[in-house]
């Protein structure tokens, strides 16, 4: 027992070393990592203040206005090395704007007649990195092993949502619901096998999962043209060039598939773990539990998937509100899509339970022998 407890002492010793090496070589690449970007980075070596106006605009809300000269070496590309003036004017609020200081690190525009330059946006990666290393740090101390899937479920996940999304920008011919539909069959069969592995439960989670996210999608798809999209206000897509109906149906369908994902698991495990607890149990009072626990659930995960979507819009509200807008003008211009959305999850959520409850009471039929 006790060189039992050495050798998981130890395995635990060498995991830690080898996630402060990664999360060190990690943060030591994205620091030296400028000359795998093809726009130049420019780095900031002094600052020095203008001037410093204060505003108030027609709402009479108050302002600090800076103007800094920066001086920033280029980090990449042809120019590196070059050093470059550029102006930066910036808010006290920094709302849409950013102050700089000496280390900082953002991309830009170069003129190298006069070296001066624009600036773009801030490099932001590192900061990127460091909270995905807290994020997986939490999931390995809470999940061990599942926490490790998991993450690479996810990490999976966004790489085929990217390549999905690359290949409907260079094929504009290629249906974007159609992409977004195989897409979301992926995630589904790659999400759950890699978290829950290959067995009964995760096979009716499948399954449940899929026809619970496409039920949903189709219910929408009827209620919008009924109704003729009344309601709907499509201005937060007005800079895309594509059908924003299109954008919109695809984003619910994508939207809607993390919480009916995790409603078709959570009901598949509870009825596989009743059945594994008394395989005598009978198929109506494992419905029947069934149905209690989706009643449990119901409320919490339609709440969740209402509060993801609306917390997006409270920016954009606030600024609205701010400028003396209507309430009613601001909260349907950045809500109707969101409710729109949030209610489409909804509906989705309500029917996987008990689409999960029957097949994977199929599934429990099947694998027991002469079950009644």
């Amino acid at each position: 027992m006790k060189k039992w407890k050495e050798k998981i002492t130890k395995k635990h010793i060498i995991y830690s070393l080898l996630l402060l090496i990664c999360f060190t070589a990690s943060l030591v690449f994205v620091q030296n990592n400028h000359s795998f970007y093809d726009r130049p980075i420019a780095k900031v070596v002094e600052t020095t203040e203008l001037e410093r106006t204060e505003t108030i605009d027609q709402h009479d809300n108050s302002d600090t206005e800076v103007t800094q000269e920066i001086k920033a070496e280029i980090l990449n590309g042809e120019y590196k090395g070059t050093l470059l003036t550029i102006n930066n004017r910036y808010t006290k609020s920094q709302a849409i704007d950013h102050h700089f200081e000496a280390g900082d690190e953002f991309f830009v525009s170069v003129d190298s007649e006069n070296q001066t330059g624009e600036i773009l946006e801030v490099k932001r990666d590192i900061y990127v990195i460091f909270v995905l290393w807290i994020f997986l740090l939490i999931l390995i101390a809470v999940g061990k092993k599942q926490g490790v899937l998991s993450f690479v479920s996810l990490a999976v996940n966004a790489l085929i949502l990217s390549l999905a999304l690359d290949i409907y920008i260079h094929n504009s011919d290629i249906s974007l619901l159609w992409i977004s539909g195989i897409s979301v069959v992926l995630f589904t069969i790659l999400s759950l096998l890699l978290v829950n592995g290959r067995n009964q439960k995760t096979y009716a989670a499948i399954i449940a999962t899929i026809v619970g996210t496409l039920s949903s999608l189709v219910i929408a798809y009827f209620v919008l043209n009924i109704t003729g999209e009344q309601g709907l206000r499509y201005e937060e897509m007005s800079i895309s060039t594509r059908n924003p109906q299109l954008i919109f149906m695809a984003g619910l369908l994508i939207g809607a598939l993390g919480a009916v994902m995790d409603v078709a698991i959570t009901m598949s495990s509870s009825l596989f773990e009743l059945y594994e607890k008394n395989k005598q149990i009978s198929v109506k009072k494992l419905r029947q539990s069934g149905l209690e626990i989706g009643k449990d659930i119901m409320g919490t995960m339609t709440n969740i998937i209402f509060f993801a979507y609306v917390s997006g819009s409270i920016p954009m509200m606030l600024l609205y509100l701010k400028n003396d807008t209507p309430l009613g003008f601001t909260l349907t211009v950045n809500l109707s899509i969101e409710l729109a959305r949030a209610l489409a999850g909804g509906i989705g959520i309500v029917l996987t339970i008990p689409i999960a409850i029957y097949i994977t009471l199929l599934f429990i039929k099947r694998d027991a022998k002469n079950y009644k």
